[in-house]
């Protein structure tokens, strides 16, 4: 198995192990621009789930300033769709990887 692959296809799987930082590790030692590219893009689609995280913040500010009544109503649907996004993002990673072993 040619070793530009494998970079390639571990960037894509490390969203089960070391999520973010193996990418990076191997954005920045790789020479070769077509493992640069699958590690560019396998890192940033590690981030998509972190779009729900103001979501977080703002129902945690609603809660502390007194308004508990509108906390479940932000918190709970940035729960459903960071779970949603993770997964997606979990099985997307996984397709990649194996598509780049092939």
């Amino acid at each position: 198995m040619d070793t530009k692959k494998v970079l390639a296809a571990l960037s894509y799987f490390s969203v089960l192990f070391l999520q973010g930082l193996f990418p990076l590790i191997v954005y920045f030692a790789s020479e070769d621009l077509e493992v640069k590219g699958h590690a560019k893009r396998a890192f940033f689609s590690h981030l998509v789930p972190l779009i729900t995280v103001p979501f977080f913040i703002w129902g945690i500010v609603l809660g502390v300033t007194g308004q508990e009544s509108t906390v479940p109503f932000i918190i709970i649907p940035a729960f459903i769709v960071c779970f949603l996004l993770g997964l997606i993002v979990i099985i997307w990673n996984i397709i990649q990887g194996i598509k780049v072993l092939r």
